[in-house]
């Protein structure tokens, strides 16, 4: 899959990038990253060369910037400038603000929301290195594209110092509304930071229009209706919503290869049940996975027919392990998977598998195909993938993919059978309903789910933010540095 090149140079700002870095007795060595961010943006920098500014996993007594890291190594198409953090940074920032705050309160989860006013001040001096080193990197026909709510302070710390650089923000998770948002003290902060880029993506129309009420109301800026760019400071900043694709051919490619099809069917031995339903998630308090198998022990308790023809798959990628609201999470998630097996398990046939672990692409798009029903229900997502690469994969049409309204994915993916994750029964009565949907009707959906994601697939959204990118302008001129710094390469 190529992407039609429409701009020069790219700096990538996020986090976490495409490469992590550890200290090893022989050395230091780095690793590539699996991550949805990593798989959708580096075809990207990958089309128009650059460099991608992040932290790679590595703390440091005296934080500062590591090295830079050809990508590939062998043959590179762009480099890895490395920002690392201190104990404390990680801690106060990453783990704190970041996670402890940001991540909860925009997934509408304020009781879980720690202010902290020593974690926001450590927030802030993350985000100013992080735009020094980009200030440092960045020369004349350079666009910065700073990525989600770990950097929002990002655009106008660079600002100050860049001011003719082009800046775009793509926030990726859900944008809270104005009543969340409002909570935060330094809501006006985030805000002033964000409107310092030319260009803002979010995934979906709720997410933009809750950032542009969010303006409006805390910064009190005019916005015409439905209007979608901000006159800000004398500037233009467009808004939009451009929601992440999943590289489906490459999907079909997986779910057509016979090996993967024998590794399906032997899922579906080892199970050895007539209906298999699969949910995959990182293990998040986000994702739901508590309640839902909450659902599934009501779908058991009332359907007692089902009890031997049924088995769910659980799916958890470990995620933020060193936190003790995760740590807990694991536990309650076992504990209840236990509970559910105790019940209802009989003759060594338990109702319930559980992974805690990640899956490589192709055994992960094998347990799609076995599955006859996907289970995508959280409680709050910012877009969610797996559902739209169950869908790509499901390439004979069959198939029920169940998904929850507060899902991004939500907006898109309409045939889909949706269940209100919060009401245990609801899920339990639309799984049976998706179990016992004619295949006529689930070839129906699926076509049309299937027709979605392969129209707005990873190519359309890298093309999309490609436009979006080069149509980002500059604030004004300013006199330019003579030369742009040669990187180097290693530690």
């Amino acid at each position: 899959m190529t992407v039609s090149k429409a701009l020069d140079r790219l700096l990538v700002v996020s986090n976490r990038g495409p490469v992590v870095i550890k200290d090893t007795a022989a050395g230091t060595a780095a690793s590539r990253t699996v991550s949805g961010l990593v798989s959708a943006v580096e075809p990207i920098i990958e089309a128009t060369g650059g460099t991608w500014i992040s932290w790679c996993g590595r703390k440091a007594a005296h934080p500062g910037t590591g090295g830079v890291w050809p990508v590939p190594r062998d043959e590179p198409r762009y480099t890895v400038r490395e920002l690392t953090l201190s104990p404390q940074e990680y801690r106060d920032y990453y783990l704190g603000f970041a996670n402890g705050c940001l991540w909860p309160l925009a997934h509408s989860f304020v009781e879980r929301c720690v202010i902290d006013s020593a974690q926001w001040a450590t927030f802030q001096e993350v985000n100013r290195r992080f735009a020094e080193v980009t200030a440092g990197e960045w020369c004349e026909g350079d666009v910065v594209w700073v990525h989600d709510f770990h950097l929002p302070l990002v655009p106008a710390m660079l600002r100050e110092t860049r001011p003719q650089a082009r800046i775009a923000f793509f926030w990726h998770i859900p944008f809270p509304s104005y009543d969340l948002f409002s909570v935060l003290p330094w809501a006006r902060d985030i805000l002033r930071g964000l409107l310092a880029a030319d260009s803002l993506a979010f995934h979906s129309d709720v997410y933009v229009d809750n950032f542009l009420q969010c303006a409006a109301r805390l910064l009190k800026i005019k916005i015409p209706s439905q209007a979608r760019v901000i006159q800000w400071q004398g500037r233009e900043i467009n808004v939009r919503a451009l929601p992440i694709g999943v590289d489906a051919a490459r999907f079909r490619a997986l779910a057509a290869d016979p090996r993967v099809r024998q590794r399906a069917a032997a899922i579906r031995r080892a199970v050895g049940t007539r209906y298999l339903a699969l949910g995959a998630d990182r293990l998040d308090y986000t994702k739901g996975i508590l309640e839902r198998l909450q659902a599934v022990e009501l779908f058991l308790e009332q359907n007692p027919e089902y009890r031997r023809e049924f088995t769910f798959l659980q799916v958890a990628v470990p995620t933020r392990t060193e936190g003790k609201d995760y740590q807990r999470l694991r536990r309650e998630v076992e504990e209840t998977v236990g509970r559910i097996n105790g019940r209802f398990g009989e003759q060594w046939q338990v109702p319930v598998r559980y992974q805690f672990r990640s899956l490589s692409p192709e055994y992960l798009v094998a347990h799609y195909l076995a599955a006859d029903v996907a289970l995508v229900t959280p409680l709050r997502d910012g877009l969610n993938l797996v559902a739209k690469e169950y869908v790509a994969s499901r390439i004979d049409n069959s198939g029920v993919l169940i998904l929850s309204p507060f899902a991004g994915a939500a907006e898109q993916l309409t045939a889909a059978v949706q269940a209100n994750p919060y009401h245990p029964h609801h899920v339990a009565e639309q799984l049976r309903f998706a179990l016992e949907l004619p295949p006529e009707e689930q070839e129906r959906r699926m076509k049309i789910l299937r027709q979605n994601v392969e129209q707005y697939d990873l190519s359309f959204w890298w093309q999309s933010v490609l436009d979006s990118l080069a149509g980002t302008r500059p604030r004004r001129l300013q006199p330019l540095r003579p030369n742009c710094p040669a990187p180097s390469v290693g530690l």
